[in-house]
């Protein structure tokens, strides 16, 4: 997914910032430079959140929200830390809101997608035994 999206990115910029005859080739060569990098961080911080959340979840029994939310937070500040405390915790907290928005959406797509499902059909009782057919 990093490595699509950066291809795509890098390659518009790359595009953008090239002279008229040579787009497609500066487009191209962006892409080569960038688009691994920015698969390689988006990895790195993929790995990250899934190691938290497995943490999280394991450490509170439960799966909800709050895991992803507390998974970006710690996330962020740990990729951000070799910038400074302060830094860190920004970054946590950019990272835990992001995370909690992205949960909210979440929650209120699926709430909008499940009010127009078809109503559940009630339960057949159990004791019915099925009649025997005449021709």
């Amino acid at each position: 997914m990093g490595a699509v999206g950066g291809s795509i990115w890098h390659g518009i910029k790359g595009a953008r910032n090239s002279p008229r005859g040579e787009r497609l080739v500066g487009a191209i060569s962006t892409i080569k430079a960038r688009a691994p990098v920015t698969g390689g961080n988006f990895g790195v911080w993929g790995g990250m959140f899934s190691t938290f959340d497995c943490a999280i979840k394991g450490w509170r029994q439960k799966d909800d929200a709050w895991n992803a939310i507390l998974s970006g937070f710690m996330t962020g500040g740990c990729l951000a830390i070799r910038s400074g405390p302060k830094s860190a915790l920004g970054s946590a907290v950019a990272c835990g809101i992001l995370l909690g928005v992205f949960e909210g959406v979440g929650v209120l797509l699926s709430r909008v997608f499940n009010e127009g499902a078809r109503p559940q059909l009630p339960p057949l009782p159990e004791n019915i035994t099925p009649q025997p057919t005449h021709s």
